[in-house]
Formats: C-alpha cells, sequence, structure tokens
C-alpha cells in the first residue's frame, strides 16, 4: 500500500519549494567554490577582471596585458565587484554567474504563473536547473548566464507588452513594459554585444506579423525614449573604452568577434549546418526524449489563435530562429543553442502531461547513463589506441582518475533510469526530473571532480607553487591555459624563456623550448604533473 502512494509523496516533493531548492544547489552552486578554473573561457575571463583591477583600468580588459576585445565590459564589472568582497578565488569569480543563473531561474519562474499557473512555473524551473548545459553554465565564471538573463527578461517583457496591447491595457502600462524591455536590451549589449538586440527584434518581429499585431511591433521598435534608455545604457562605455584605446576595441570586437565570426570558422568550431541537430541531444538532456515525444502536439499550435497556442507559437518561433540562425553560422558552439533554450523548458513544463511515447522520452538519458557507466572501459581502450603525447598523456590521467569507485558509481546512474523508465505508474515527468536529479548529481560529485582534476589541477599546482615561492619571472610557451596567470596573480607573457625564467609549457613541447635555447643552456624541471611543466632555464652544469 505505501509503495502505491509513492507516486504522490514524490509529485508533492516536486511540487515543493525544497525540490527546486535542491535542484539549484545541486546545479548551480555544489562544488563551484572548490573546483578550479577551467581553460580557456574560464581562465580568460578571470585574468582578464584580475588584470582590469590590478591595473586600476576598469575600462579596457586585457589578458595577459594584452588588449583582450571578445567581450563588453558588463561581465568583468560584475566579476570585479564580487572578487573585490570574496578576493581572488574560484567563487570570487563564479559568484555572478551563480547569481545571474539564479534571476534567470526566478524570471522564468515568474513568467510562467504570469501566464500558466504555479504549477508550471515550478517545473519549468526544475527541468531549467537540471537540463545539462545549464548547470554548466551557471557556475561557469564567463559571460552566458548573464546574457541568457538578458535575453530571457527582454522576451518576456515583449510577450508581456504583447498581451497587454492586445487586452488593451492602458498606455503607461505598456511604456513601463517597453522600458523594460529597453533595458534588457541595453545591459544584453554591454553583456555580450549585439547578439542581445538582434534575437529579440527578429522573434519579435516573426511573431507580431504571425499574430496580425504589426502594427503593435512597429509602435514598440519607434519607441524612441526605449532607444535612448538603451544608448544611455551603452554609448558611455563605448566612449571610454574610444577614450581609453581609440577603435581598437570596435574592430576587434564588431568586426572579428560579431561579424567574421559569424561568417567564418573561428578555432576550429562547427561551421556545418547538422551541428545542432547532433549537439541538441546532448545540451537539453535529460529532456531531450521529452521534448522529441511533445514535438507534434506542438506543431499544432503554430495554426491557432487562442491565448494559450500564442504563448506557444511565441516560444517556438523562439526557439527557431535561435536553432536555425546559428545553424549557418561559420563558427558554431553548444552554449550558443541556450540563447533558444528558454522556451523550451516551459513549452515541456506546459506539456507535462502529453504522453503516449514513454520509452521515446526515457531513451536518450537511457543512452547517455549507458555511455557514463561504459567511461572507463571507454578511457582505457583510448589510452591505448592515442598515439600523439599528449592526448595518450592526458588520457591516460583520465583512466586513472576513473579507475576508482567511479567504477561501480556511474552504472548506478544507468540502473536508476532504466528503473524510472519501467516504472509505469509514474508520469513521465516525474521519472525525468528525478532522472535530472540523479545526472547531476553524478555530474558534478563523480564526473566533474575526476575530470576536471586531471585537466586543471596541474595548472593550479604549478601556479600556486611559483606564488608561494615569490618568483615573478615567468614565461609561457605554446600553452594557452590562462588559468596559469589568475591562480599565480601576474600576467605571463607567451615568449622564448630566457636565462634564469621559469617556463610554463605542455610536457610535450619541453623539446622545442630546449632547441630554441642557447647551447649552453637547459632546462631543469621545478615541477612537472600531467602534461604540465614548470622549468627554470639554467646554464648547463650548474648546480
Amino acid at each position: 500500500m505505501q509503495f502505491r502512494s509513492l507516486p504522490l509523496t514524490i509529485e508533492r516533493f516536486l511540487l515543493s519549494p525544497f525540490s527546486l531548492l535542491l535542484a539549484l544547489f545541486l546545479a548551480f552552486v555544489l562544488n563551484a567554490y572548490n573546483l578550479p578554473l577551467t581553460d580557456v573561457d574560464e581562465g580568460a575571463f578571470s585574468e582578464a577582471t584580475r588584470e582590469m583591477m590590478a591595473r586600476g583600468n576598469l575600462i579596457s580588459p586585457t589578458l595577459n596585458d594584452a588588449p583582450r576585445h571578445d567581450k563588453p565590459i558588463l561581465i568583468y564589472w560584475a566579476q570585479a565587484a564580487s572578487v573585490a568582497v570574496l578576493g581572488v578565488s574560484e567563487i570570487g569569480f563564479r559568484l555572478p554567474s551563480i547569481v545571474f543563473a539564479l534571476l534567470w531561474v526566478f524570471a522564468l519562474f515568474r513568467f510562467c504563473v504570469r501566464h500558466g499557473n504555479q504549477m508550471t512555473a515550478q517545473i519549468a524551473s526544475l527541468v531549467m536547473a537540471l537540463t545539462l548545459v545549464v548547470g554548466f553554465i551557471a557556475k561557469a565564471a564567463i559571460a552566458d548566464a548573464l546574457l541568457n538573463l538578458l535575453i530571457a527578461l527582454a522576451m518576456f517583457g515583449i510577450y508581456d507588452y504583447f498581451v497587454a496591447s492586445r487586452d488593451g491595457k492602458p498606455a503607461a502600462k505598456t511604456r513601463r513594459l517597453l522600458f523594460g524591455v529597453y533595458a534588457a536590451l541595453g545591459l544584453g549589449f554591454l553583456a555580450k554585444g549585439p547578439v542581445a538586440v538582434f534575437f529579440p527584434l527578429l522573434i519579435s518581429g516573426l511573431f507580431f506579423v504571425s499574430a496580425g499585431a504589426w502594427r503593435d511591433w512597429l509602435k514598440a521598435v519607434f519607441f524612441w525614449p526605449g532607444w535612448l534608455l538603451f544608448l544611455a545604457i551603452v554609448v558611455p562605455w563605448h566612449v571610454l573604452v574610444y577614450l581609453d584605446q581609440g577603435d581598437a576595441f570596435f574592430r576587434g570586437f564588431y568586426l572579428k568577434h560579431n561579424i567574421n565570426r559569424y561568417a567564418d570558422t573561428f578555432e576550429g568550431h562547427g561551421g556545418r549546418w547538422w551541428y545542432y541537430f547532433a549537439v541538441a541531444p546532448l545540451i537539453l538532456l535529460p529532456f531531450t526524449g521529452w521534448l522529441l515525444a511533445i514535438a507534434g502536439k506542438l506543431a499544432g499550435a503554430l495554426r491557432q489563435n487562442d491565448s494559450g497556442a500564442l504563448l506557444e507559437r511565441f516560444l517556438i518561433i523562439w526557439f527557431v530562429v535561435v536553432f536555425a540562425f546559428f545553424s549557418f553560422s561559420g563558427t558554431q558552439l553548444p552554449h550558443y543553442l541556450l540563447y533558444g533554450c528558454t522556451p523550451v523548458f516551459i513549452l515541456l513544463a506546459r506539456h507535462r502531461l502529453d504522453f503516449e511515447r514513454r520509452w521515446l522520452a526515457f531513451l536518450p538519458i537511457i543512452l547517455f547513463a549507458l555511455l557514463l557507466a561504459a567511461l572507463p572501459e571507454v578511457l582505457a581502450f583510448a589510452a591505448g589506441k592515442a598515439t600523439r603525447p599528449f592526448e595518450k598523456t592526458l588520457i591516460s590521467g583520465l583512466t586513472v582518475a576513473f579507475s576508482d569507485e567511479a567504477r561501480w558509481l556511474l552504472p548506478l546512474l544507468a540502473v536508476a533510469v532504466i528503473g524510472l523508465a519501467f516504472w509505469r505508474r509514474l508520469p513521465v515527468w516525474q521519472g525525468l526530473v528525478i532522472a535530472g536529479l540523479l545526472q547531476t548529481i553524478t555530474v558534478v560529485l563523480v564526473i566533474a571532480p575526476r575530470a576536471i582534476d586531471v585537466t586543471q589541477g596541474p595548472v593550479r599546482e604549478a601556479a600556486m607553487l611559483v606564488k608561494q615561492s615569490g618568483e615573478t619571472n615567468v614565461v609561457a610557451w605554446r600553452i594557452i591555459m590562462p588559468s596559469f596567470s589568475v591562480y599565480r596573480q601576474a600576467a605571463t607573457p607567451t615568449r622564448v624563456p630566457e636565462l634564469g625564467q621559469l617556463v610554463f609549457t605542455r610536457t610535450d613541447r619541453k623539446h622545442e623550448v630546449q632547441a630554441l635555447l642557447a647551447p649552453n643552456l637547459v632546462l631543469r624541471d621545478v615541477y612537472q604533473r600531467s602534461f604540465v611543466t614548470l622549468a627554470r632555464v639554467e646554464r648547463e652544469g650548474a648546480q
């Protein structure tokens, strides 16, 4: 009898505030305060913030003393404020992203309450928090949690404006909504540039036209007080950065990192139309199958005009536009698709009871769990096949890291997920949310600590060794690990080392450094672990 009532108990738990708090803690906070910063992105953002504070220049970021034009200023300011309070630490750099991700969930929750009900809001928030890539972004010291928050706020405000205009709300109400939208656009522009404005304008235009409300859209687009607010947010820093470094930022960011990045493939990232068809199933885990199972019902919303169907049309257009735009981009990264995933979380929650294909809903997470269960064996096989020294060293390190209790911990996820799929009395949405909790626990407590220790642990150890020794004469050679500079709290230029200097490099590239030195100079290892070497340039025969 007690077993029969278990699904009801699970439902009560999942619809309680405690479940959402638990999901947010596991996905957004746990281990964010002690795992090493990851390279390249976290290390680059963190070091740029640290250098900005060290130089006393809060206008123009640099990375290892070279101008950094990858992103506008807002995330650096947020990280600087956090580090000023918490110090140079993992949590100091990551706290802004955690806060922005929590605000992103809160904005999603409030939107669902306004245009649905409390249950939809709760489930959509759980789905968002437990989606695989959201968890990574939420605790990463980069700009994406901030950007996703601001895009979501702009899009939610746009839909609120649509409803208010359709329902004949007072002009003061629609003006307030538009001011909120333009404020989000301005802050988004300061966070990551034109992408924060492009998507809201394009998606809203397509939706308003499809709903026969194009006049309301034109009123919003030509709302000049909103554009004045936008300019008041965006222009001051652009003026200051121009005064500080001329047009270098404008050429570096707007031409190289926006126009050229879309037109050309940067750093080997993507450039193929099918890229997001391949990576979307991973991004949305464990809820990929859920989306596939309700896809047919979602298509019907595009042909209806009641209020619920209009909301779903708006959400579908939002996702499809982002998916299509980046599918034809020259540069593609998995987290780009996240700009269009907020509506997916809402759609899944709204269709939580629409299931006829249980196994389709569970199949992707079952396959993922089985892959994780086989991970130790896969790594051991890959280590035996690797031929390049760097790859062999890295994979061998991962093989050792996952040869401990992970061998029996990882299969538990597969057993649990398969059990949830067979438990037919448990509604699919509840089973998948529980699978999301289990997936998050597995990734955060089993996979991430081992993988990051192998890939980033040696970098942090080498940097802390240098910092504790008081060495200042340090250079790098052909290794892109900006977190090294963060941990030693000093910029590390890249160049051929000289007599007496320490050189930070990859172990398989030591011979390159040695070949560039004068015949009477040699490298003496100071630190070596895995693929990382820290060596001093000395005279041959010196003790």
